[in-house]
């Protein structure tokens, strides 16, 4: 048995247009949330959440990236990627990093864009309509903050007490004229300033 979907939210957005400077190649941020009767809610305090995690996360992981890759145009657009979970008021924050922070869970979107990068991510507890933000990164470097971005999105009946809010995201491009560099300069710096 699968986890309980109620419902599934695709958001996109397209940027044109940063600090009043247009930009010639537009960035698309995408996610997909789906809505999730959490399987531990009123059951008091569970021991094991292994269960429910190994019988059902791989699915989840699946169903979400196939929606998100068709969503942005395919995996061979994304460039940056985050995922984030909300539980409800009866929940844990412990439900909602049972269910992402799984290989079960993320190795589907790893292997679909083939990065080499650790998977940014929230979780928290929050009521319905409540802001989930996708912290997002460079899928292959971490140190591009060109892709340090965030897509913010929100679903007005949820997640409800007893249901999880389970996201991806994905961005074909960083942000609009990024000016801060990135980590590897910094530490070039810092070493040039150290052997002064």
């Amino acid at each position: 048995m699968s986890f309980e979907i109620r419902k599934v939210v695709t958001y996109l957005e397209e940027t044109h247009i940063e600090g009043g400077k247009t930009t010639d190649k537009p960035v698309t941020m995408a996610g997909v949330a789906v809505v999730i009767r959490n399987p531990w809610a009123g059951q008091g305090f569970v021991e094991d959440l292994k269960p429910e995690i190994k019988a059902h996360c791989s699915d989840l992981g699946a169903f979400i990236v196939e929606r998100l890759t068709r969503a942005i145009g395919g995996a061979e657009r994304i460039e940056a990627y985050g995922k984030a979970a909300v539980v409800g008021a009866d929940g844990e924050i412990e439900h909602a990093s049972a269910v992402i922070h799984t290989l079960r869970f993320g190795n589907h979107y790893r292997e679909a864009v083939q990065a080499k990068s650790y998977l940014s991510f929230t979780n928290k507890r929050g009521a319905p309509g409540t802001s989930i933000q996708i912290p997002m990164m460079h899928k292959d470097d971490e140190g591009l903050r060109s892709h340090y971005i965030t897509l913010e999105m929100r679903i007005e009946d949820a997640p409800r007490a007893d249901e999880i809010v389970v996201v991806l995201g994905a961005a074909d491009g960083g942000r609009l004229h990024p000016r801060i560099g990135n980590r590897y300069i910094d530490l070039e710096e810092l070493a040039a300033e150290k052997a002064r």
